[in-house]
């Protein structure tokens, strides 16, 4: 089975045609870089237009400062602007919107990232984000080159840009819908040959319990549910409060009369889970529960929204996969028989 574990699939066709949060998208890395795009776009012609109007002057503070202060009102979105000498030296004050901070004149830059690899290569560059040493806040840094008229290097200007206050210039992610498999703690794994599966009180009672779930699901509001097979418990999450999640105990899950603690109400639009599919998945965590003494489920979960399926396993390796896909592969090649 860890061997099967290793593959990676390639994605099945949607199960519910035109379901916007199955559509394929972007990976959490191109939709970064594509919102880094933008903002270049945004930044970049007014980092020129600035570095152009300065030149002029940039061998006199005062008169750069002016320029900073003066323009850093055509800037909506910057924390604060600031000029380099050709080594790297700041030599004006930080100019932001409230005032001048002379505590940042004289610091050398140049061993900074946004500095590094600049010059020869282009004249205005977009940082990567980093943790700013003093707010220890996500940032941007924009650096622009700064020429004389015959095109000589004479210095730096830096923007600062909190992420937080940057526009939003792409839609909600949506993480891809792809298997990924995430290796759990080593200890763990090292010692996994010499444990064995012990029969929890869910376990004895999973033709109550997995019911139960289903019922919750499918009739109750309940979006997403996870099940703690190993520790005796469930959390669930609802579309009435999904900002916070219950603890279903033992005890709770036991008791079919719960139920009345969750308004009826009807099986959710925004769902990519097909209903009559919610058992079947339940049903694949018990066999996967019991499958292997040695390689068992510990917990599984399922989000009828974004429809996957989370699987935590004894040796602690956790797989997220699409719940169409866990039943396609079936038990067989779960367990390694195929």
């Amino acid at each position: 089975m860890p061997g099967r574990f290793a593959e990676r699939l390639a994605p099945l066709p949607c199960f519910k045609k035109g379901c916007p949060s199955l559509m394929p998208e972007a990976t959490l890395k191109e939709a970064t870089q594509k919102q880094r795009e933008k903002l270049t776009a945004l930044i970049g012609p007014v980092m020129n237009s600035l570095a152009h109007g300065a030149r002029e002057r940039f061998a006199n503070r005062a008169a750069v400062e002016a320029v900073l202060t003066r323009r850093i009102v055509e800037m909506e979105y910057c924390k604060h602007i600031f000029a380099l000498d050709p080594n790297g030296i700041q030599f004006v004050d930080n100019i932001t919107r409230t005032g001048n901070d002379p505590s940042y004149r004289g610091r050398n830059r140049a061993d900074r990232p946004y500095l590094q690899g600049l010059v020869g290569s282009t004249d205005f560059k977009l940082s990567e984000a980093y943790i700013s040493r003093n707010r220890k806040r996500p940032m941007l840094t924009a650096v622009q080159v700064v020429r004389d008229a015959s095109g000589q290097l004479i210095g730096f200007i830096g923007a600062d840009f909190d992420l937080l206050e940057l526009p939003a210039t792409e839609r909600l992610y949506r993480d891809v819908q792809t298997w990924r498999q995430v290796k759990g703690d080593p200890a763990i794994r090292g010692g996994l040959f010499a444990q064995q599966r012990v029969q929890s009180v869910l376990d004895e009672h999973l033709d109550v319990v997995l019911p139960l779930v289903c019922e919750l699901m499918m009739e109750r509001g309940i979006f997403h549910g996870k099940v703690h097979f190993s520790s005796n418990r469930a959390t669930i999450w609802l579309l009435d409060d999904p900002f916070s999640y219950r603890l279903l105990d033992s005890t709770d899950l036991l008791d079919p009369a719960i139920c009345l603690a969750y308004r009826s109400r009807p099986y959710p639009d925004c769902a990519c889970v097909p209903q009559d599919m919610i058992p079947k998945v339940f049903e694949m965590f018990r066999e996967l529960r019991f499958a292997d003494e040695t390689i068992y489920l510990r917990s599984g979960s399922l989000n009828i929204c974004n429809g996957l399926v989370s699987l935590n396993f004894s040796c602690d390796g956790t797989h997220y996969v699409r719940a169409d896909e866990l039943l396609e592969r079936g038990l067989d090649f779960w367990i390694g028989n195929k």
